[in-house]
């Protein structure tokens, strides 16, 4: 692809500040392949503390805002002003500065949820649309290059015909009451700031969207969902849920998401099954497919190598045998929301008209999937059609 004229896009952070894990991890990200250049932002409800934590990044002081308000309205009048937004603050947030921005013209990065309800998604996009602009959802895990390699397979039928879909995003590092000391997880199972569920939302996201990228074809026809509070102060929010689905080909899935899965890491892993063979991705070791065709030995396919498809190399940097992690597949996402930006602006390469990234529309299918699945449980644990 043949790079056009271009110049790093202007970009702000809302939240992220001192301290903040997530925060870092989007600015090592953005800032890998010099797409965007963080210019501004409202880091920290502590406009002092936000202030001098921008000044310590680099910038102007007089561009670390007190709030995204202001930040928003300043960076407007000028004529250097930020071109892009990142949202890393909590859930309950996301809905109202996602919107705001978009009403100043401003291209959004929104960690999910991108919102609470279907309705305020599709006001988002609908505004998004009406104005041009460009939402990305951080979806993080789906930057890892394995995952195109699974999606090139099954459009290439090595599978088959897809018949079982096995997800799960399942933790232990909640299994006790760790929000009693930490802050940072303490607002994850209040409903005031996290919204109508925890681990649906929080972890069971992730697997469902690489899912779809992997399986674009397959649409969800109805779901069956059971969800506990194992940690009894967190209702009516749960840290363990089962999700059953039914897509409209026949096949069949299942999500476990869970923050309770005592002595498991990340336990994350996506297993598709075909008629022919399966795969199966485990995002501890990001870096190996597992190709599973019936009757032969099982095979590792191995990130960066020449015997991949195409599609699988496109975001590779520094070819087999070297581990890359979690960084670089932010930063490969980060690479695909600056091409869709700059798309948006006629300054993208030629031959992106197949760009793969969390856009929108992911970010509505994460809050239907959510709503869905509370409207199953609550309803006690009963089949519902997809809606």
């Amino acid at each position: 692809m043949s790079e056009k004229k271009r110049k790093p896009i202007r970009w702000g952070m809302v939240g992220g500040g001192r301290g903040s894990q997530i925060g870092y991890i989007h600015r090592s990200a953005a800032l890998r392949d010099d797409t965007f250049a963080l210019v501004a932002g409202a880091f920290d409800l502590d406009p002092e503390r936000g202030r001098s934590f921008g000044v310590d990044l680099g910038l102007d002081g007089g561009r670390s805002y007190p709030d995204y308000q202001t930040m928003l309205a300043e960076e407007g009048k000028r004529p250097d002003g930020i071109e892009a937004v990142s949202i890393a603050t909590p859930n309950n947030t996301h809905f109202s500065i996602c919107k705001a921005a978009l009403e100043y013209g401003l291209h959004v990065i929104c960690e999910k949820p991108l919102c609470f309800t279907v309705t305020e998604a599709k006001e988002l996009k609908a505004l998004a649309e009406a104005r041009g602009l460009i939402v990305g959802v951080t979806y993080g895990y789906a930057g890892h290059q394995m995952i195109e390699q699974a999606r090139a397979m099954v459009k290439n039928r090595d599978l088959g015909e897809i018949r079982i879909v096995n997800l799960q995003f399942a933790h232990g590092f909640h299994s006790a009451p760790v929000e009693e000391q930490n802050p940072s997880t303490r607002w994850r199972v209040d409903p005031k700031f996290a919204g109508p569920s925890y681990v649906l939302g929080d972890v069971g996201t992730h697997p469902l969207y690489i899912s779809e990228v992997i399986l674009p074809h397959l649409k969800i026809k109805r779901l069956m969902c059971v969800r506990q509070s194992f940690v009894k102060s967190r209702a009516p929010l749960e840290d363990n849920a089962i999700t059953l689905m039914e897509y409209d080909n026949g096949a069949v899935a299942n999500v476990w998401s869970s923050a309770v899965n005592a002595g498991s890491m990340h336990g994350q892993k996506v297993r598709i099954v075909g008629s022919k063979a399966s795969i199966e991705w485990w995002d501890e070791r990001p870096n190996q497919l597992s190709y599973e065709i019936q009757g032969e030995p099982v095979r590792i396919l191995e990130r960066g190598m020449d015997y991949l498809y195409p599609e699988a190399r496109l975001d590779d940097r520094i070819g087999g045998g070297h581990p890359e992690g979690l960084f670089e597949a932010w930063a490969n996402l980060y690479r695909r929301f600056a091409l869709a930006i700059n798309d948006n602006r006629g300054l993208a390469p030629d031959g992106i008209e197949n760009l793969c990234f969390p856009g929108i529309d992911a970010g509505l299918e994460g809050v239907r999937w959510v709503e869905n699945c509370v409207r199953s449980a609550d309803q006690g644990g009963i089949w519902v059609d997809y809606e």
